[in-house]
């Protein structure tokens, strides 16, 4: 996968096309409060598949947010992939958020689930269970496991993953994204996870350290 990131998400390049194609029609032929709306939404089309160029913190231990936006959920629970007890972080991305998705721990990619769903608010837990989703299972070099789901909200149609069982990935690298609202879950080994959000905390994709894994362990 290309390390080249470029400002503008390669997801969004096709609906930006077509927004600008429509306003550039509306200028031309529609009244002026047509033509303002139409440019109105090129902007934020635009502002909504911005992505910018991120640098991650390194370390071993630790684990950074998979997503911009707000921790909605931070506690035990278990982990339906792996059928154990897990140490859940949830985070919520708004239409004003970065959609782009980024690898909390480094390591391979062990399995991967699609799951077809709902598409109800993602703000609330029980998207968690019932909308479309795509889960990536991370084993990292100490053989620890991170599941990591991308879940599409109320507006959005589809979640988008560049990764697939068997591939590389690193501390923070961008693997995905998901259009208009939605919210990423992942889950830690709760005996070896130290959290260092809580609910309510804002994070960012790729910078926010969530929490470590206790060294060695």
């Amino acid at each position: 996968m290309s390390k080249h990131q470029p400002i503008l998400a390669r997801e969004g390049w096709v609906h930006v096309a077509v927004v600008a194609v429509l306003a550039m029609l509306a200028t031309l032929l529609g009244p002026w409060w047509v033509w303002t709306l139409a440019w109105v939404a090129v902007v934020f089309v635009l502002q909504f598949f911005r992505d910018p160029k991120r640098v991650s913190p390194s370390g071993p231990d630790l684990v950074l947010s998979a997503a911009d936006g707000k921790v909605v959920f931070a506690g035990n629970t278990s982990d339906p992939y792996l059928e154990r007890d897990s140490y859940k972080i949830s985070v919520f991305m708004n239409v004003f958020s970065v959609h782009s998705n980024r690898a909390p721990v480094g390591g391979t990619i062990s399995e991967e689930w699609y799951t077809p769903g709902k598409f109800i608010n993602a703000e609330l837990d029980k998207s968690s269970e019932l909308n479309e989703r795509k889960a990536l299972w991370i084993r990292d070099s100490l053989g620890r496991d991170v599941v990591v789901v991308q879940i599409a909200g109320l507006i959005a149609r589809r979640v988008l993953c560049h990764l697939h069982k068997g591939d590389p990935v690193s501390l923070g690298e961008r693997y995905g994204f998901i259009r208009f609202g939605s919210r990423v879950d992942v889950h830690l080994p709760p005996e070896t996870f130290q959290p260092q959000v809580a609910l309510g905390d804002k994070v960012t994709a790729g910078l926010s350290v969530l929490g470590r894994f206790r060294s060695g362990s």
